[in-house]
């Protein structure tokens, strides 16, 4: 930047498009004259034209890609759909290892201008999507979601919130759908053959945005009271909190999740008292069946809790009206300190990314500090590890490992009455002990006190896949994706089910799992692996060499050697065969 001294930047407020070229070195080492004049026949005949069109700017070009900034976001998303549309008919004919496909991603953000470039946060983020589209996609920022949604006529994927180089905040992404305008409406999911429901989150009306933990965590625990009810189908709280924020209509809500009731409400924190307002809505005709408030002091969140459970069990099925719901053997902490600590943790843990993480552990340890007998706090410590390790974030400390299987073990002999304590710290032995029969088994505890658990279901697919036994690990797995069939953890439960298909020599299913997963995680480690190996074992050499690509941008330095280390404690020796057989095909060094 060329800015004197006293001036001050132009700053404003633009959409930025960055593209790039899918896969731009290979073209060039295949066919560099071809390459660079198809490049020149795309912008003279599609690309400049268009860009005019739609009354953007190029700021400037490199040699696979351009920064364009455009007044107004919807000329950006329109452009960009049309150009991706135009260049899926170019590519109808070409085989696929010779196809020029763009990636492109669109930010609508503050940018500072100068010399006729631009700069800024703004900037970084729209090239920072781009490198999470697929060839001849799109992906944007939820802030241009947000805009254009009901302006243009395109279908959005919700990726989630994703962590991206050199952005401190993460990044909520979408992905646009090319080849349809509105994409096909999805059939209803069908109605389980028992009552069943949904717990929306709650709002948050204690006028104090730090309070927004309170509320989710209010719910989750009236979610896990409600869905130890066995005679009721009850939808998983990551499916449900997809729904946070957002106004909803309750007939769609009961369509997306197969659902015949939804439960929304409100909690009001003040003092040492808090309100919680409940309403529960048949999803068919929209009709109001029961409503409630309960009021009461923070000592006795609990009793409240089991109040509302018991009140939304009766008015589902009257003949169990005034039903309590069975009190686990023991409750969460008395302590609310110690709760509030879980709760900040819990919040943190879903995140996965390292600062995070390492916040969450140190957080509840704060909870153990003050209740060393409180098993939720403790078997998510060990679950914090597990992710640690998946993700490759580096060495363990001394002794964390034995740390994460101490507590697992206390959390067994503690937490004996607590679904969610037993099945992370029934994994925990899995992963780290390579313990996988009694990890099961209080995995399997777990689902006898909550058969409702779509991460339970997820877990025993897991420890399953282990363990080489691929049937009931792609029954957990499919379990898991039924009770919370939007989760945004869905990639981990499709990841498994594509190393289930892979270890039991289904390449092909296996595939499609794994392209899902990486859809909705791009950054995914493991999956990332999974698709390498496959790529290895189906012949696929071209994808082979982007995937290697990315698999070693993620775990640098990774060798098969290094991989047969690190699964040896606890993967079935025939799945490490597989893996290395296939990830030796695909190009990756053996030492």
């Amino acid at each position: 930047m060329n800015v004197g001294r006293g001036q001050r930047a132009e700053r404003r407020l633009a959409a930025i498009l960055a593209a790039d070229v899918a896969g731009y070195s290979r073209l060039m080492g295949a066919d560099e004259e071809g390459t660079l004049a198809a490049l020149k026949e795309i912008r003279a005949e599609l690309g400049d034209p268009k860009i005019a069109e739609h009354r953007g700017r190029i700021v400037k070009t490199t040699g696979d890609g351009m920064l364009v900034e455009f007044a107004s976001v919807v000329d950006a998303v329109r452009f960009a759909v049309e150009v991706q549309r135009a260049m899926a008919e170019r590519n109808a004919d070409v085989e696929p290892h010779r196809r020029l496909e763009f990636r492109i991603g669109i930010n609508l953000g503050d940018i500072i201008s100068d010399d006729n470039d631009i700069y800024g946060d703004g900037v970084n983020v729209a090239a920072r999507l781009e490198a999470l589209a697929e060839p001849g996609g799109i992906c944007v920022s939820g802030t241009v979601h947000d805009h254009v949604r009901d302006k243009l006529d395109v279908a959005f994927d919700d990726m989630g919130e994703q962590q991206v180089k050199n952005i401190a905040r993460p990044v909520h992404v979408y992905r646009i759908h090319i080849d349809a305008g509105i994409a096909p409406a999805k059939a209803p999911l069908a109605l389980p053959d028992k009552p069943s429901l949904a717990v929306l989150p709650f709002q948050n009306m204690s006028g104090d945005a730090e309070q927004e933990y309170f509320a989710d965590g209010i719910v989750e625990d009236i979610t896990t009271a409600v869905a130890r009810l066995p005679w009721l189908f009850v939808i998983a709280r990551n499916s449900s909190f997809t729904y946070k924020g957002r106004a909803v209509d309750v007939k769609q809500v009961g369509r997306e999740l197969g659902v015949r009731y939804v439960l929304e409400g409100s909690v009001r924190k003040a003092a040492n008292r808090v309100r919680i307002t409940g309403q529960l809505i048949d999803t068919m005709t929209g009709s109001h069946i029961w409503a409630d408030r309960f009021d009461g002091a923070l000592d006795d969140i609990f009793e409240l809790q089991d109040q509302v459970a018991s009140s939304v069990a009766g008015a589902i099925e009257p003949k169990l009206r005034g039903a309590e719901i069975e009190r686990a053997a023991r409750k969460p902490t008395e302590s609310l300190d110690a709760y509030d600590f879980y709760l900040r943790g819990l919040a943190l843990a879903h995140k996965w990314m390292l600062d995070t993480n390492n916040e969450a552990i140190r957080l509840l340890r704060s909870a153990l500090a003050i209740d060393p007998a409180y098993a939720p706090a403790a078997a998510l410590i060990g679950w914090c590890r597990m992710v640690h390790s998946n993700q490759d974030w580096g060495p363990f400390a001394p002794g964390e490992i034995a740390e994460a299987l101490d507590l697992a073990r206390r959390v067994i002999e503690t937490g004996k009455e607590d679904p969610d304590a037993l099945w992370m710290a029934g994994y925990s032995l899995v992963y780290f002990g390579g313990d996988h029969a009694t990890g099961l088994r209080v995995i399997e505890r777990s689902l006898m006190l909550n058969p409702n658990s779509a991460l339970a279901w997820s877990a025993s697919g897991w420890a399953n896949v282990h363990w080489g036994r691929h049937g009931p690990a792609c029954e957990g797995f499919m379990r898991a994706l039924r009770l919370s069939p939007v989760d945004p953890v869905a990639h981990l439960f499709k990841g498994g089910l594509a190393l289930a298909h892979m270890a039991a020599g289904r390449f092909d299913e296996a595939m499609e799992w794994v392209d899902q997963a990486l859809s909705e995680q791009p950054r995914l480690v493991f999956a990332t692996r999974i698709k390498l190996t496959l790529c290895g074992h189906l012949g696929r050499s071209a994808e082979a060499r982007e995937f290697l690509g990315r698999l070693l941008e993620l775990q640098p330095g990774l060798t098969i050697a290094r991989y047969r280390a690190f699964a040896a404690p606890f993967v079935a020796p025939a799945t490490i065969a597989i893996y290395a057989e296939g990830l030796r095909k695909a190009g990756l060094p053996e030492e």
